[in-house]
C-alpha cells in the first residue's frame, strides 16, 4: 500500500464495525466510503466509484467491491493526485476492508480480481495464436524480473505451439522503481514490431542489460545486439509507441496488476500461472 493510500485508509479504522441500511449497493458503498475518506483532514478532494462486483464462493453472501479512489492529498511538500484501486467486501450491511481465513491465514482479497472484459484483447497485443482460439491467455509481464525470465518464454513457447488452443495476449509492465531499464526496454519492442520485426516479445528475455541501467544509449545497444535492429532514442518517444504503452499500463490498472508475471486465463486471474498446462 502506498504512503499516499495510507493516508486514505487512516479514515477507515473504523469502519469494520460500521453498518450500511438495507442491502449493499454500489450507491451505498460509494457514500458510505466517501464519508469515512472525507474524515482525513488530509483529503482535499476525493471521488469513489464502485466499478465491480464479484461474488464470493465462500464465505456465503458476501460481494467483493472493486473501487477506484482518485484524491488529492495534503502532504507536508505538496499537494499529491493519488489514483488507485481497493477491494472492500460487504455483506448483508456490513462492510469490511479484508477478510481473513482463520485455517489458513490467507486473505481473501489475494483471490479477488476484476474480470478481464473482452475490449482488452487488443489486436496489437496478441503475439501467438488464432483470437478465436478456444482459450485466451493474457501475460503482464517486465522482461527484467528474473521469475518472469525464467517463467514467461517458456510458458508463450508452449502456446505458441498450439494457436487453434490458445490466443496469447501480451503486456508490458516494466517495474521502474526495481528495473527502470525494462521501461525503454520494453518501448524499443514495440517500436521493432511498429517497424515489422517477429518475435521481438520473446527476443525481449535475451537481452542482457543491468536492470538498473538508467542510460538509454546503453539500454538500446543491448537491444540493438540482441534483436539485430536499429532503434533509436527517438523511436521510443513515437506517437504509437506511447500510445501502445500508455494502453498496457491503464490495462494494468483497471486490473489491478500489482506484481510480475501476472496471468488471466479465460478472462479470471490465474494465481498458479500454470492453468494452460492442464488444457488436453
Amino acid at each position: 500500500m502506498s504512503s499516499m493510500l495510507k493516508l486514505l485508509a487512516t479514515a477507515t479504522a473504523l469502519l469494520l464495525s460500521s453498518s450500511l441500511l438495507g442491502d449493499t449497493s454500489y450507491t451505498q458503498i460509494q457514500n458510505h466510503l466517501e464519508k469515512s475518506f472525507k474524515s482525513n483532514p488530509n483529503i482535499i478532494s476525493l471521488k469513489v466509484n464502485v466499478v465491480d462486483k464479484i461474488a464470493l464462493d465462500a464465505p456465503k453472501n458476501w460481494d467483493a467491491f472493486i473501487v477506484s479512489i482518485d484524491a488529492t492529498v495534503k502532504t507536508k511538500q505538496k499537494e499529491r493526485i493519488v489514483s488507485q484501486k481497493m477491494i472492500w467486501f460487504a455483506s448483508d450491511g456490513i462492510i469490511a476492508p479484508d477478510l481473513i481465513d482463520m485455517n489458513s491465514g490467507e486473505s481473501l482479497k489475494d483471490l479477488v480480481s476484476p474480470s478481464f472484459k473482452s475490449e482488452y484483447y487488443k489486436k496489437e497485443n496478441l503475439i501467438y495464436g488464432n483470437a478465436n482460439a478456444k482459450h485466451k491467455v493474457a501475460i503482464f509481464s517486465d522482461p527484467l524480473c528474473p521469475f518472469c525470465r525464467n517463467f514467461v518464454p517458456k510458458a508463450i513457447k508452449y502456446m505458441k505451439e498450439k494457436p487453434e488452443l490458445f490466443a496469447v495476449y501480451y503486456y508490458h509492465f516494466p517495474l521502474p522503481s526495481l528495473h527502470p531499464a525494462a521501461v525503454e526496454l520494453v518501448k524499443a519492442a514495440t517500436a521493432a514490431e511498429l517497424k515489422g520485426h517477429k518475435d521481438v516479445v520473446l527476443g525481449l528475455y535475451e537481452v542482457e542489460v543491468d536492470a538498473r541501467e538508467k542510460d538509454v544509449n546503453k539500454i538500446l545497444a543491448a537491444f540493438n545486439k540482441q534483436m539485430k535492429t536499429d532503434i533509436k532514442a527517438s523511436d521510443l518517444d513515437a506517437e504509437k509507441v506511447l500510445k501502445h504503452y500508455n494502453s498496457d499500463q491503464k490495462i494494468a490498472s483497471d486490473v489491478m496488476v500489482q506484481g510480475t508475471p501476472t496471468v488471466f486465463f479465460d478472462g479470471k486471474i490465474d494465481k498458479s500461472k500454470r492453468q494452460y498446462e492442464k488444457v488436453k
